[in-house]
């Protein structure tokens, strides 16, 4: 088989996972083509983050403290991680190389006294760079011939839209695909770092945080892979969250579309345009565990077989999210309202998670990041305030719960198995929304009643006997 493996930054934070790893590919690969993606090692783009805040701030000795300790992280990673002293001694050597860049690119950083998006994803793709040269190396160390390569030196060619780039799939499938080729005719397995790509112009570019797994769906596509893996510190995608419901499930078997809407309600292992490169090849990918491999995880297919479409398979929460109520008698039968509103919002660069609107138009109401809150009301107050708008009602520190599953379409009756079962914990909704795909069914509660609803839900639809 054709595999495209991606690591996540749990699965290679210590020596001994970085040689798990290796161990674990080094017997894959005698029957497979392999190309490994890996994530920075666990913390480090946070670290790296941390830097381009402090040289926001003017603070250069902070900077250069917290770049001398991912140094020295990757070092004694190198150190634990590597037992043969040659390969250790080349390791060290490219590392060292990298260490010098980053403390080059802080120094100019520091000296122009700004963080542009350009020069903050070339700052945060070193995480990568770091850990695919451990894990390459690890490989060497285990038998294996491996390479680490940038997202840039693999072929993944984007815009030119720093920190939430595409690719641009078909000068990518080329060079990607040449690549690959020629690695696996000389039996060697890539190691490629995850997250970022380069634009036409070999500008450094990143596709946001938890990119890593769109890189590999990318890559996956471009080579037309038999499947792609997800490796990281989950068993998979489950039924509800475990912290909240104690028997919550594995889900075996889920289809893009439920898998797409996992993602967007807080199924935190997969980043939301994953899936994009896959849905035209029909590639299927496995969500799977680095620590329990035996343990084949979800698999994400285009048609699930029949005996696992369930009415609902997934009760997902977001916490700490604002309500905005939007009221005015003038919004009534006025075209473009709707426009208006979410343009300003747009303006402002306030994402919007969910909307609901009454059949009189009197009022719009939306569900906006906590974070996201003052940003919205203040540019919606400043422009449409006693023009379209005559009020603004806000709540604070709201959840959304959503009830995932292709099975709830055309089936009678869930709407009111949900509300029957979350009014007997008296928990009050605040706003309700069902797309017509009817995938989901999310509705809006008080964070303090959002796990209580997670719990009834999954307890109404017998959730923990499903597969």
């Amino acid at each position: 088989m054709r595999l495209v493996i991606k690591y996540g930054g749990t699965s290679i934070s210590s020596a001994k996972d970085i040689q798990n790893v290796a161990k674990h590919i080094s017997s894959l690969s005698k029957k497979n083509e392999i190309v490994l993606v890996c994530s920075a090692t666990g913390g480090t783009t946070d670290v790296l983050i941390e830097i381009s805040d402090s040289i926001k701030k003017e603070n250069k000795s902070k900077a250069e403290r917290l770049a001398l300790k991912i140094t020295n992280h990757h070092k004694q990673l190198a150190m634990q991680a590597i037992k043969k002293s040659d390969i250790r001694k080349k390791l060290t050597a490219k590392l060292d190389e990298d260490f010098a860049e980053l403390s080059a690119l802080i120094d100019g950083m520091v000296l122009l006294g700004e963080v542009t998006a350009r020069s903050m994803d070339y700052l945060i793709s070193f995480g990568e760079r770091f850990s695919v040269k451990l894990v390459s190396a690890a490989l060497h160390d285990a038998g294996k011939n491996s390479i680490p390569l940038t997202g840039k030196e693999v072929g993944i060619v984007t815009d030119s839209n720093f920190g939430e780039s595409k690719p641009l799939m078909d000068t990518t499938r080329l060079r990607v695909l040449k690549t690959a080729d020629e690695l696996f005719s000389k039996g060697t397995i890539p190691v490629v770092g995850g997250f970022a790509g380069a634009d036409q112009h070999g500008h450094v570019t990143t596709f946001g945080r938890g990119g890593s797994d769109y890189s590999a769906t990318t890559i996956g596509s471009c080579l037309k892979a038999d499947e792609i893996w997800l490796m990281s510190d989950v068993d998979g995608l489950m039924t509800a969250d475990p912290k909240i419901v104690k028997n919550a499930k594995l889900l075996k078997e889920v289809s893009y579309s439920e898998a797409i809407e996992m993602a967007l309600f807080g199924a935190k292992q997969i980043h939301p345009r994953t899936f994009e490169p896959l849905v035209s090849k029909k590639i299927p990918m496995r969500i799977r565990n680095s620590f329990s491999v035996k343990n084949e995880g979800t698999l994400v297919s285009a048609s699930p077989s029949a005996s696992v479409k369930n009415t609902v398979k997934c009760v997902s929460n977001v916490k700490n999210n604002g309500l905005i109520d939007i009221r005015g008698g003038s919004m009534v039968g006025s075209p473009g309202t709707a426009a208006k509103i979410f343009a300003t919002l747009a303006r402002a660069g306030v994402n919007v998670m969910m909307i609901s609107q009454n059949p009189s138009e009197s009022s719009i109401t939306i569900v906006v990041k906590n974070t996201d809150l003052d940003k919205a009301v203040r540019a919606l107050e400043m422009e449409l305030l006693g023009k379209i708008i005559k009020k603004l009602e806000v709540t604070t520190d709201v959840a959304i719960i959503a009830l995932i599953g292709s099975g709830m379409r055309g089936t009678v009756g869930v709407a009111s198995k949900v509300f029957g079962s979350i009014q007997k914990d008296k928990i009050n909704v605040s706003m309700i929304t069902q797309g017509s795909s009817e995938l989901n069914l999310a509705f809006v509660v008080k964070n303090s009643d959002a796990s209580a609803a997670v719990r009834a839900l999954h307890n109404e639809f017998k959730l923990d006997k499903i597969n």
